[in-house]
């Protein structure tokens, strides 16, 4: 089974139980997104490649632990051999820190808001981050929404201006204000991540109640123009009810305006909770646009120095994948 179409497969999956030795290092836990809340997640690794799978006990794919990170993965009647990646904080080879795991607005597909999670502190951000200072090659920084979204703004900005110290680089996704990217860019970032989640304006608005879908096309054009092209990227939840027309249609604009979209499978939690879980057939057909279209606009995935991008362990990306 080729490497793309093992991905997708388990991506559609969503999920996977441990058996045998005890894996405990080698577990993520998230505290924002879709992933917020549950009971952790892994990577799982072939040469260079990956796929981060949640746990859960009764998932059909298997990964069987043979201790020291080296694992059998028991999917679909095969059995192959790979290891699981040791996460910095969040994913392999980054700190990918959750600034403030609690959020005001309550877009469809995110448990976070109904988990009340605290804001950290700045000595808390770099005492992870010293934790796992030495084995890590950037710093992303995510966040919800403590009180509006200028306050959550002005506090992120002071969180980057004390990871500066690390000399690493660091990428930035919040909720946006019109300024967010002058701000950012005046702090030395070196990559944002501004999301449009959903494919269509409709769509957005029905899952994400009381957000703007055009000020954030607006931040990320004047992101470009800040950062340079392929220094920019934006979620887009794959399953939310689009069309795969009206996929391609997103994936074509976001890369025509110097975007790379990053394409994230429907993880069907919170008010979305029995959706199905997009097929590896339609991840694939997607993946296929979005090799096209990245190649068409001169841009590079691989390029990507921080956030979801350079892990690739959430989603097929071109040129990783």
């Amino acid at each position: 089974m080729q490497w793309t179409d093992l991905k997708a497969r388990l991506l559609s999956a969503g999920s996977a139980r441990i058996t045998g030795e005890p894996a405990e290092q080698y577990i993520a836990r998230s505290t924002a997104g879709p992933g917020a809340g549950g009971s952790g997640a892994v990577f799982f690794a072939m040469g260079s490649h990956r796929v981060k799978l949640a746990l859960n006990p009764l998932s059909e794919v298997e990964i069987a632990h043979r201790g020291g990170g080296v694992v059998d993965l028991y999917f679909e009647g095969a059995l192959i051999p790979g290891r699981l990646l040791e996460p910095g904080c969040h994913c392999p080879d980054q700190a990918f820190i959750t600034v403030t795991g609690s959020c005001i607005f309550h877009c469809r597909y995110c448990p976070v808001p109904t988990l009340g999670g605290k804001r950290k502190s700045i000595e808390e951000i770099r005492g992870m981050v010293d934790s796992v200072r030495q084995r890590i090659t950037a710093i992303s920084v995510t966040s919800g929404v403590l009180e509006t979204i200028e306050e959550e703004e002005s506090y992120v900005l002071e969180v980057v201006k004390n990871l500066r110290a690390y000399d690493l680089p660091i990428g930035v996704s919040i909720y946006p204000t019109d300024q967010t990217p002058d701000r950012l860019r005046a702090l030395s970032v070196a990559e944002v991540k501004f999301n449009i989640e959903a494919a269509t304006p409709t769509i957005f608005a029905k899952q994400c109640p009381g957000l703007d879908y055009e000020q954030l096309w607006r931040v990320l054009d004047r992101s470009v123009e800040l950062f340079g092209r392929g220094r920019v990227f934006s979620n887009v939840i794959i399953g939310l009810g689009e069309t795969d027309g009206e996929m391609e249609a997103c994936i074509k604009r976001l890369t025509s305006h110097g975007v790379i979209p990053v394409l994230r499978p429907l993880n069907p939690v919170a008010e979305l909770t029995g959706t199905p879980r997009p097929s590896a057939e339609r991840l694939k057909k997607i993946f296929g646009i979005h090799e096209r279209e990245l190649e068409k606009a001169g841009l590079d995935a691989r390029m990507a120095l921080t956030m979801c991008t350079n892990c690739a362990g959430c989603d097929l990306v071109p040129g990783r994948d």
